[in-house]
């Protein structure tokens, strides 16, 4: 049995309450990394599975359901960016609302987390995908649409860069 057919069984509803279940709060910590914002990134969460919902007959299953609602919040969230309105909001918003994932303890120190929040989108997408989602580079390469050579240079460029920032952070012992 393939996975559309498992999902065929599902009523669009309770398959719909079923993935904001399972994959809500990780899109929701995504969403927050990309906007700075609490309440943009519930925006993007919702109109996420707003699409998804409205778009459930057209998933064939080519990736996993995470990736494709990865793929539709990243979406939304590059939506959100492109507004002119978007680039006159100040978003100091503290690092602390970030919503915490269940099995993790808080961040005592946020200066990493600064440092790959202020990586070019093209840098930040990867980075935040691959270590902070779990999701390997097979995977964010169709999410993102662009070869596997490609993530991989992302994140060996976006580490570089990483490193020459927070050089003053970290010492070599």
């Amino acid at each position: 049995m393939t996975r559309c057919d498992e999902f065929e069984r599902e009523s669009p509803d309770l398959r719909l309450e079923r993935m904001m279940t399972q994959y809500g709060d990780g899109l929701l910590r995504l969403c927050f990394m990309m906007l700075s914002d609490r309440a943009l990134a519930e925006d993007a969460v919702q109109e996420a599975f707003l699409r998804a919902y409205q778009a459930l007959d057209h998933f064939r299953g080519d990736s996993s359901e995470y990736t494709w609602l990865t793929s539709i919040a990243l979406n939304c969230c590059r939506s959100l960016r492109r507004k002119a309105w978007f680039r006159r909001v100040d978003l100091g918003v503290p690092l602390e609302n970030i919503p915490a994932p269940g099995n993790v303890s808080d961040l005592a120190d946020d200066t990493v987390l600064t440092a790959v929040m202020h990586l070019a989108p093209r840098y930040r997408e990867p980075m935040l995908l691959h270590y902070y989602q779990g999701m390997l580079v097979k995977e964010i390469a169709a999410l993102l649409q662009v070869p596997e050579s490609t993530v991989s240079a992302r994140l060996r460029r976006a580490r570089i860069k990483l490193k020459e920032d927070l050089k003053e952070w970290y010492f070599d012992e």
